[in-house]
Formats: structure tokens, C-alpha cells, sequence
């Protein structure tokens, strides 16, 4: 297969931005189930009851094919840019979800029990305490919805919002190889330097995982 390298060197200008776009439509997706199951992942831990029927809802919205849930939401927002991210959250719930619930299951009850001996609340135990030590296994998630998210963007050139999709779908109505490859490699970096920058933040906020790498 021969790559057009001209074309992409005349076009680096436009790839970029549809990247960007790509970018945008796939992450903040992400960031919004984040802040949707960090509360939810907690009340399902406190009331263990709430989570088999929270696990199924996601899971069902997870097996509904992508392309079905954008033609259900243009009923209602029309070819935006939320038709594509507001199916792409309730997809990365599914993956969320659980792990903000076994990050915290991951909390010993001695832990637990330390902090409130030295005066921690249940809130402040939860935010000083329980949520940093869930952190490895949230960001574990994280990535897989992120990765995700990253691959399933390129569906909603479909409805005219796909970021690096409309040059997959344009090299193929046009049978130019190049612009295709091109887009599809874009998308695979997308999904490597996020992935590589979350491992960052879980660094980030796990000094002491660090230490004790070093100390061993």
C-alpha cells in the first residue's frame, strides 16, 4: 500500500484540528462519567443494595450499539456535539462505575478504622483516606474508558461530530488509502498518549506507590 506522504504533509494543518476535535469528543465524555460515578460508585458501596441494579442499567446501556443510541439522542439534541458525548458517558459508566466500587472495596477495614480513631469523619475519611488509596484502580478504569471512548468517537462522523472519523469515511468515499491510514494511525496515538498520561497521574497521586517501589 503506498502512502501518499505529500498529501499528508499538506494536510498536517487539518489533521491536526480533527484531532483535536477528536479529542475533545472523547475525553470530556469521560471526565463527565468520572464525576458521575465517583458519587454514585460511594452510595453504591454504602448501600451495597443500590449496586446490582446501578451495574445492570449501565451494562444494558453499554450493549446498546453506539450508532442506535446517536439516532435516539438527535431526537433531542439534534447533530451536535452532545449527541456523540452524552451516549459516549453512560458508556464509560459501565466501566466506571465498578471500579470506583472496588477501589474502594480495596480499603482495608483497619484503615478505615485508624482513620476514625485519629478524628477523621466519614467525609473527610473518604476524601483523605479511602479515594487515594481507590486511586489506582479508578485510573485503571479510567484508561479503559478512555481508550474507549477514543475508538468509538470515530462512529459519530456518522451523524456529521467525529473528529478523525470524517477523514476515515472520506478516504473511503474517495478510495484514498492515505487519508484513511492517516486517521487511523492519529487515532492510535490518541489512545497511546492518553493512556500514557493517566499511568503519569496515577503517579502523580500515589507518592507513596513510588516509595515503596524504591524501598523494595
Amino acid at each position: 500500500m503506498d502512502i501518499d506522504w505529500a498529501w499528508i504533509g499538506d494536510h498536517r494543518d487539518t489533521l491536526t484540528e480533527h484531532a483535536l476535535i477528536h479529542l475533545r469528543l472523547a475525553l470530556l465524555p469521560v471526565v463527565f462519567g468520572l464525576l458521575i460515578s465517583l458519587p454514585l460508585g460511594v452510595l453504591c458501596r454504602r448501600w451495597g443494595w443500590l449496586y446490582p441494579p446501578t451495574l445492570t442499567i449501565a451494562n444494558v446501556l453499554y450493549a446498546i450499539p453506539s450508532l442506535a443510541l446517536f439516532m435516539i439522542f438527535i431526537q433531542y439534541t439534534g447533530l451536535t456535539a452532545s449527541t456523540v458525548m452524552i451516549p459516549l458517558t453512560l458508556y464509560s459508566l459501565s466501566v466506571l462505575v465498578p471500579n470506583v466500587v472496588d477501589g474502594l472495596a480495596s480499603v482495608s477495614e483497619p484503615v478505615r478504622q485508624a482513620a476514625t480513631a485519629m478524628g477523621f469523619g466519614p467525609l473527610r475519611r473518604l476524601l483523605r483516606v479511602e479515594l487515594p488509596i481507590a486511586v489506582p484502580i479508578v485510573i485503571a478504569g479510567t484508561r479503559v474508558a478512555a481508550v474507549s471512548s477514543i475508538s468509538l468517537v470515530a462512529v459519530g462522523q456518522l451523524i456529521g461530530q467525529g473528529g478523525l472519523g470524517y477523514d476515515i469515511i472520506r478516504g473511503y468515499q474517495l478510495q484514498f488509502q492515505t487519508q484513511i491510514v492517516a486517521a487511523t494511525v492519529l487515532i492510535v496515538l490518541l489512545a497511546l498518549i492518553t493512556d500514557a498520561l493517566l499511568v503519569t497521574l496515577q503517579r502523580v497521586l500515589t507518592p507513596w506507590a513510588r516509595a515503596r517501589g524504591r524501598a523494595a
